[in-house]
């Protein structure tokens, strides 16, 4: 059986990505070769101050090639995305202070194109993982992962020099997102080899992961969520979402 996979690839244009931005570009582009089939499909979101559709699904890895060469460095503006269902109004970073949406892309790549598609779903995402600026929360993001059923990879590119004397904390927001979608958190510094290990061992998973269903005693589709412990009978490590949301039909 042909699964379709629908992928996203979320690309951190923000001020502490500058040194690193050409590598994710170069590497990125490699893995959509790899990885995508003829029914496979994939878009490219980028985010700094704005949250910005390079790409819309496509299955053209040339296309999506094009749209990750677009990304560019901004630090600057004052106005970024827009949240369906609260008000449709641009969300403001404080201010003009500079600003990283992360929460904020999560959120829309999960809600906006993600949870409007049918199979399997991952989400790869390469930041900091610091967030500056998002109207939503990290709880929002990862709601809405959740009800997309996607799977969140978040590798970790940090050149650890742009942060100076506060340091870096980026890592552990990014932990609770991908352990509570089912992926994990890989840390590449700024290594270019670690960034395409780092894809290949995201590719081999994606390739290798297995699907498990079960019918539940509570059949109400309440919109609550529902937690799902798995576990296996060897000494196996299990990586898998920690539940899903009861949600009715998509219309």
């Amino acid at each position: 059986m042909t699964s379709r996979f629908s992928r996203t690839g979320s690309r951190d244009a923000s001020g502490s990505q500058e040194r690193v931005l050409p590598m994710e570009k170069e590497v990125g582009g490699a893995f959509l070769s790899e990885i995508l089939r003829e029914k496979d499909l994939a878009f490219v979101l980028s985010f700094d101050v704005n949250v910005d559709l390079l790409q819309d699904f496509t299955n053209s890895v040339s296309t999506l090639k094009t749209a990750l060469n677009r990304a560019k460095i901004n630090t600057g503006g004052s106005v970024a995305s827009v949240i369906p269902g609260m008000g449709g109004g641009p969300v403001p970073t404080a201010g003009n202070q500079r600003g990283t949406l992360l929460y904020n892309a999560i959120y829309l790549a999960s809600h906006d194109e993600l949870a409007h598609e049918v199979g399997r779903k991952a989400m790869v995402i390469l930041t900091d993982g610091e967030d500056f600026g998002s109207q939503l929360t990290i709880k929002d993001a990862i709601e809405a992962a959740q009800k997309a059923d996607s799977i969140c990879y978040v590798l970790l590119i940090a050149d650890r020099g742009f942060y100076g004397f506060g340091g870096y904390s980026g890592d552990r927001e990014m932990k609770k997102l991908a352990e509570e979608t089912g992926g994990r958190v890989i840390n590449v510094g700024n290594k270019f080899d670690k960034l395409k290990e780092a894809f290949d061992q995201i590719a081999l998973e994606l390739r290798s992961q297995y699907n498990v269903g079960y019918t539940p005693t509570n059949s109400a589709r309440d919109g609550t969520f529902r937690k799902v412990d798995i576990r296996a009978k060897k000494d196996y490590k299990i990586q898998a979402r920690t539940g899903y949301y009861a949600l009715g039909r998509r219309q």
